[in-house]
């Protein structure tokens, strides 16, 4: 293979899978196919590729069963799901185990290729949270997807590190010892008046009490706890490619 980014697209529909490669193609891509889960996992042995697109509904072999194997041939293969079915219970088995998103058919062009742009350029997030759990989430969820993450466990240890470093998205846990989120939330937004923030918490009148505040428009929405993957992702895959969009360079570490 050459330089370009390299694309597998996996579906068991005609129409679906040439029209795919053709856009691709055209878009400057290397696109291949594979009709089924069997021919993907032998394209993944021959070649390595950049990103998969594959189909969660197919004959044989379905869609996460491929996935699964393939992660074994190329554990950080970047692969997308897509589906026109409500197959929830299948989707969120691909994402506990690595898939990069999901994408509902019929297909958005756009945000196919928004999708791909994200997985490539990646994304710089800091995560402020004292929960272990919570922090190893967004560590395993985000860094197999290229963003790299950074951790701080305290709004005073947050404050310093965006001192030193710009983030596309910092993640806020309302409840923090010492210093709570909306102090820390505060601070930073002095230090970087830009910065894109979530606020995290297991409580609505935590969240209700938070849009009382006047934040400004810099705090981008609020998520609860637990939380759910696809909504993480698509979260921060919007807000990091509209960064990139917008500056044309990445974040300066």
């Amino acid at each position: 293979m050459d330089d370009k980014v390299s694309i597998l697209i996996v579906d068991d529909e005609t129409g679906m899978r040439e029209t795919l490669y053709d856009i691709l193609e055209d878009m400057g891509y290397y696109a291949a196919i594979a009709v089924d889960g069997h021919e993907a996992i032998q394209k993944v042995k021959d070649n390595a590729f950049d990103v998969i697109l594959m189909d969660v509904k197919m004959p044989g072999m379905d869609g996460v069963e491929t996935f699964k194997q393939i992660k074994g041939i190329q554990p950080d293969a970047a692969v997308v799901m897509m589906t026109a079915y409500a197959v929830e219970d299948l989707i969120k088995d691909a994402l506990r185990e690595g898939a990069y998103g999901v994408l509902y058919k019929p297909l958005d062009m756009e945000r196919v290729i928004s999708v791909i742009d994200g997985m490539r350029e990646g994304g710089f997030v800091l995560v402020v949270d004292d929960d272990r759990a919570n922090c190893e989430f967004f560590k395993d969820t985000l860094e197999t997807r290229g963003y790299q993450v950074t951790i701080a466990w305290s709004g005073e240890e947050a404050i310093e590190i965006v001192r030193e470093n710009s983030y596309d998205m910092i993640f806020i846990d309302m409840k923090l010892p010492n210093m709570s989120g909306l102090e820390t939330y505060l601070a930073i937004k002095e230090i970087n008046p830009q910065a894109v923030t979530v606020m995290m918490t297991a409580y609505s009148q935590e969240a209700d009490d938070l849009l009382e505040e006047p934040l400004g428009a810099d705090v981008h929405t609020y998520l609860y706890k637990p939380f759910e993957i696809e909504e993480v992702i698509q979260l921060v895959d919007g807000i990091c490619h509209r960064n990139r969009q917008g500056s044309g360079q990445d974040a300066g570490h």
